[in-house]
């Protein structure tokens, strides 16, 4: 896989993960860090393909990150075909009175719910190995957090139980300490040393037309693999990928009204590099890892739903760029008062500064091109 050194994560959590006795684990790991790659080595490891029954279980947010590391497992796992995976996910359609053979299944927590309980597909006194990834999504969605609960009272008590999460609130302790007894605990990296090797900055643009100007403008000045533009409404998100398209660009859009198979269909035809720019609603801003996103841009500043600024999907979207240790670029756009506010926020949470860059002026952008090679 290219690996030829262990990360942080990888270094500290395998020895944990792969004791004996099996070990629970809390691991606080932004994505981007190579925790997939940790928890899919510990998942592969503890299957005995002699017993065709489910002994792996993990839990994912969204749709997207359970085929992401499925995607990851099955890359690992190449020369261990006898290993099968299934995927709990809304659409794929299992006979009633089935029994899955699969030895690990990926899921978001309503199906696997479904699969352990009301279907029983999976026998959950079977489950060896149980990885929650993403927590702190996880709990931010409605339901998610009661399901995974209810999941977990399921398995025998010797079952190993991993939690894996990008930032480690209160509530994301006390849900990670309702559902995983005993736990070894890593935590790594402050989130503001994952910005370090992100250069940040921002451009004044009163209206959509100056932000898409300044985006061409941006363009036009630097080399870049793929870029993602984040938006904070789907309409908004419409709107700007048909006028890239007008200017010539390979655009991708992506938003949550999509149903499952057709937002899979453009996030791999945009990790196959099919469509350099991904435009984007918050949807994607978790977890989605695609290696040659070389700019993020915040076309609308990240607020949630009662408009106070969101530090936490700030950081989960500029994560996209500079991932494993390689330098990013994310640039926002401020278009009012109230977003140069929540600029300042941003950089007061993180404590660090973000440098104001000038759309027309190409000495700016030329600054911008030194620091992106």
């Amino acid at each position: 896989m290219g690996f030829n050194r262990p990360s942080r994560i990888q270094e500290n959590a395998l020895p944990m993960m792969l004791a004996e006795p099996p070990q629970n684990l809390i691991a606080q790991s932004q994505s981007g860090t190579g925790k997939t790659a940790a928890f899919a080595l510990a998942m592969l490891s503890r299957v005995d393909t002699a017993q065709k029954v489910t002994q792996c279980l993990c839990i994912s947010p969204t749709f997207e990150l359970a085929v992401q590391t499925g995607k990851v497992i099955e890359q690992m796992g190449k020369y261990y075909p006898e290993v099968k995976l299934a995927y709990a996910i809304r659409g794929n359609r299992v006979e009633r009175g089935t029994k899955i053979q699969d030895h690990i299944v990926i899921g978001t927590p309503g199906t696997v719910l479904d699969w352990c309980s009301k279907l029983r597909f999976i026998d959950p006194k079977k489950i060896k190995i149980l990885v929650l990834d993403e927590a702190d999504v996880m709990i931010a969605t409605q339901g998610h957090q009661d399901q995974s609960i209810r999941i977990q009272r399921m398995l025998p008590t010797d079952c190993q139980m991993l939690l894996f999460s990008a930032t480690f609130e209160e509530s994301v302790w006390k849900f990670s300490e309702r559902v995983i007894p005993d736990p070894n605990i890593i935590k790594l990296k402050r989130e503001e040393e994952t910005l370090d090797t992100i250069k940040q900055y921002y451009m004044v643009c009163k209206r959509n037309q100056d932000k898409f100007t300044a985006i061409c403008n941006v363009y036009g000045a630097i080399t870049i693999a793929q870029a993602m533009i984040f938006c904070h409404t789907r309409k908004t998100a419409a709107w700007l990928a048909s006028q890239l398209c007008r200017e010539g660009h390979q655009v991708a859009l992506l938003s949550g009204e999509m149903t499952v198979e057709q937002r899979a269909d453009v996030i791999q035809r945009f990790r196959d590099g099919k469509e350099k720019v991904l435009v984007t609603t918050n949807v994607c801003a978790r977890g989605i890892d695609v290696e040659q996103v070389s700019i993020v841009i915040n076309f609308d500043l990240p607020v949630d739903k009662d408009g106070k600024t969101d530090n936490e999907t700030y950081l989960h979207r500029i994560g996209r760029t500079g991932r494993f240790g390689k330098k990013g670029l994310a640039v926002n756009m401020v278009d009012s008062q109230y977003s140069m506010e929540v600029l300042r926020e941003i950089e007061e949470h993180f404590n660090k500064k973000i440098l104001k860059l000038n759309p027309n002026d190409p000495d700016d952008l030329i600054k911008l091109e030194d620091i992106h090679n």
